[in-house]
């Protein structure tokens, strides 16, 4: 059993995509779940989608991913109510890296983006031993 590692302000973080397996829960049921209205009515179920291709805006690169992830990260994010000051933290945080195409960050850098959280209770929130949508430290 490997041993758990207290981390810390700077503990990069990503959903952990072994965890969601590990757990034999559907990841892209999830995905689903966070669509926006125009996204469901466009995807009304999570298992007649296809992977599409994504251009990186920063780096240009382009990646196939899934189309429910694709609409996360291009049209989702940028709706209003995507994270709102009543969406729960667990969620907030696991919509941030949705947007973010999963790129690691640490509660300090999930607090600038978000903003109206500490980094401490976010740390308190997703550093603890329950696992909150896949979301742990990058080397757990």
């Amino acid at each position: 059993m490997a041993k758990w590692i207290k981390p810390t302000l700077d503990t990069k973080f990503h959903i952990d995509f072994g965890w969601w397996e590990k757990q034999k829960r559907d990841f892209r049921l999830e995905l689903h779940s966070q669509l926006c209205e125009e996204c469901r009515a466009k995807y009304p179920n999570h298992k007649e989608t296809r992977l599409v291709d994504w251009v990186d805006p920063e780096t240009a690169e382009v990646r196939r991913v899934d189309a429910l992830w694709q609409s996360l990260m291009t049209c989702c994010r940028g709706k209003p109510d995507y994270i709102t000051e009543h969406t729960p933290l667990a969620t907030a945080v696991f919509r941030v890296f949705l947007a973010n195409g999963n790129t690691p960050l640490s509660p300090r850098e999930l607090h600038q983006i978000l903003g109206r959280r500490t980094p401490e209770l976010i740390l308190q929130t997703i550093g603890g031993p329950h696992v909150y949508h896949g979301v742990r430290p990058v080397d757990s």
